[in-house]
């Protein structure tokens, strides 16, 4: 972006500077050098904040954590519920539960229906594996204080780098004291779903 005395100045639009009429045009039609002379700068444009929009109405706006009652334009309560995210969140665990017991439904039905027929004990692990761990996930959803903490919950990495400590939990340091930095599993993250059985 171009900037002269501190405003921005945009292209296709006269400005004036010094008492000096400067044309809609003259910004394209002159060099930087010619733009340097009168004082104009080039910037970089300011980086416009980035923000998740399934957890962020913008920066540093975090959307509505959990359940509340609806207001009307008085403020007052409607009698209605608006959602949060904690209960979105959860209402995808199950989502994701139920396409992944999708696939060996049939096993459960047959079994049901035919009499010779019995799911086998490893289908019926992984089920169960699969129940308790949605279980599991939507409780720690809940457990989330803040909107960030349900961020890195659902989305944070699978691993995160810190300083090692010693049996006392003190930080350890190397010879030239530069903190020993160890990578481990973020503890902050949700259970993991159990691998499909092929």
């Amino acid at each position: 972006m171009l900037k002269l005395d501190g405003k921005t100045l945009q292209y296709d639009k006269a400005f004036v500077h010094d008492g000096m009429q400067y044309p809609s045009n003259w910004l394209r039609l002159t060099s930087l050098k010619e733009k340097q002379a009168i004082g104009i700068v080039e910037v970089a444009d300011p980086v416009v904040g980035v923000y998740d929009q399934r957890f962020y109405w913008g920066v540093d706006k975090p959307k509505q954590l959990n359940d509340e009652p609806a207001l009307d334009e008085d403020g007052k309560e409607t009698g209605e519920t608006s959602t949060g995210l904690k209960t979105l969140w959860k209402a995808k665990q199950a989502e994701i539960a139920s396409s992944l017991l999708t696939p060996s439904d049939w096993r459960v039905v047959k079994a049901a229906e035919v009499t010779d027929y019995a799911v086998s004990s490893q289908w019926l692990t992984y089920r169960a594996a699969v129940r308790t761990v949605c279980n599991a996930r939507q409780a720690e959803i809940d457990a989330c204080k803040d909107v960030p903490a349900l961020k890195e919950l659902l989305f944070g990495a699978a691993t995160i780098d810190r300083q090692k400590t010693d049996s006392e939990g003190k930080g350890i340091v190397d010879d030239n004291g530069v903190a020993v930095i160890e990578t481990v599993a973020n503890p902050a993250i949700a259970t993991a779903w159990p691998t499909p059985i092929k």
